[in-house]
């Protein structure tokens, strides 16, 4: 005789817009404190794509942020429509 199944938990759903902005804080405070500290130590040793690489990350945030805050009013939407 078969058992049965218990319910399975619904998938969690959290706003993503704070995951969003903590990103583009870490890669704002990441080259923050390369070029304030380490900026000798970074261009003497040939490191300067770094700096670059936190920029990157840094302005690649605001389409995430764009995409999460509408990934949030639908988020809103669907639960509003149950």
């Amino acid at each position: 005789m078969p058992r049965q199944q218990p319910p399975r938990p619904e998938p969690l759903d959290p706003p993503m817009v704070p995951f969003a902005l903590a990103g583009l804080v870490i890669w704002a405070v990441a080259g923050l404190v390369l070029l304030v500290f380490f900026r000798d130590w970074i261009t003497t040793n040939g490191h300067e794509n770094w700096l670059w690489t936190c920029l990157a990350g840094f302005l690649w945030g605001f389409p995430g942020l764009a995409v999460m805050m509408r990934h949030d009013a639908n988020r809103r939407r669907r639960r509003t429509h149950r």
